[in-house]
């Protein structure tokens, strides 16, 4: 079936400030202190280095604009000044706005404008605690916080960023380490699944390899090329369904069911033909174990269960609509997309033609 609808933030895309336009992003704001001989650069990471994008001049009382084209996969950018840098993801047309005092840049600033750079920025503002009191217990406990972060969304640049964050010279998740493999492994392993053709994914994928060998090498064990240690679960979803009651995604995994993860918009054109394909498919194989879980985006609640009120399977809301983080867990752009996830809990396939789910679940029936 063809793709009838695509996800648009159009009151994003119709925000448009002096030194930008178009499809392109902007990062703007004052630095405190400093004068018109003051350059800033722009820089993308990319496959564990950086390299240039754009450079500006600051303005003599402090103001600063710079915009660039945005990009196809949400990146790690960075706002240097000589020797300090201040980091923030890009996610396609994103307006940051950075206020900064010069005499303290890397270490006196504020981002807002965009969650992921906020959260960031919190990051990092906590990395520099780290390193300054040296306690490694503090350390520890707060790894484990942001491991339960990564493992709800690790196909999200912002796991991206913390895998390859340093506290010194030292990885703030070690690849040698045992626990933070898994970690490490989590990330590689949702960018493979979600994300196959960000320019992310392939260099993840080495990491994580490198760190298997090295690790069965001080073992004493023979390498292996396969990622098999660490296979992640699906991302968990928790959302009402038409009856009012709260239906983890998990829940329904547990129950070693075939299941199939589906986004759509019932107010949207294609939704009566699409939801009639997918009963087919409930139909053939709900009695050998499949289970539907079907998440709505719909802008208005009430249209979506008029809509649910009467389908057998798992119908669940996401108030956020298409601004759900469910939606970019999933790296989902447009709607209805779906997913199979086999009897052990292992999302396996995902399917944006309709007309091939029933072959696709019978695979794992």
């Amino acid at each position: 079936m063809k793709k009838y609808f695509y996800l648009v933030v159009s009151a994003l895309a119709a925000t448009m400030i002096s030194c930008g336009g178009g499809n392109q992003f902007k990062v703007e704001g004052n630095i405190e202190g400093a004068g018109d001989s003051t350059m800033l650069v722009l820089e993308c990471a990319g496959s564990g280095n950086w390299y240039f994008v754009d450079s500006v001049k600051v303005e003599s009382d402090g103001d600063f604009c710079v915009s660039e084209q945005a990009p196809a996969s949400p990146g790690i950018y960075r706002l240097r000044m000589g020797s300090e840098s201040v980091y923030f993801p890009i996610d396609s047309i994103d307006h940051i706005t950075l206020t900064a005092n010069r005499a303290k840049y890397a270490t006196d600033y504020t981002l807002a404008g965009s969650d992921n750079a906020v959260e960031v920025m919190n990051i990092d503002r906590k990395a520099r605690e780290m390193a300054k009191s040296g306690d490694k217990a503090a350390l520890e406990a707060w790894k484990k916080q942001l491991a339960n972060q990564i493992l709800a969304n690790p196909s999200g640049i912002v796991a991206y960023y913390v895998i390859n964050k340093y506290i010194g010279d030292e990885p703030l998740f070690d690849a040698l380490n045992d626990n933070d493999l898994k970690i490490i492994g989590a990330v590689a392993n949702a960018y493979n699944t979600f994300r196959p053709n960000d320019p992310r994914t392939g260099y993840l994928v080495n990491v994580l390899l490198d760190g298997q060998r090295r690790r069965r090498e001080a073992q004493g064990a023979t390498p292996s090329r396969q990622i098999v240690a660490e296979e992640i679960p699906i991302i968990d979803i928790d959302l009402q369904d038409n009856h009012g009651k709260q239906r983890r995604l998990s829940d329904v995994t547990k129950q070693g069911k075939v299941v199939i993860l589906n986004f759509t918009m019932y107010q949207a054109e294609f939704s009566p033909m699409f939801n009639k394909a997918l009963a087919d498919v409930y139909k053939k194989y709900s009695a050998q174990g499949l289970e539907i879980y079907q998440v709505s985006v719909d802008p208005e609640e009430f249209q979506w269960r008029q809509s649910a009120a009467n389908l057998p399977w798992i119908t669940v809301y996401d108030p956020m609509s298409i601004q759900s983080r469910n939606l970019s867990a999933y790296n989902v752009v447009g709607v209805p997309t779906s997913f199979v996830i086999n009897r052990n809990g292992e999302v396996v396939e995902r399917v944006e033609d309709a007309t091939k789910l029933s072959s696709a679940v019978a695979k794992y029936i």
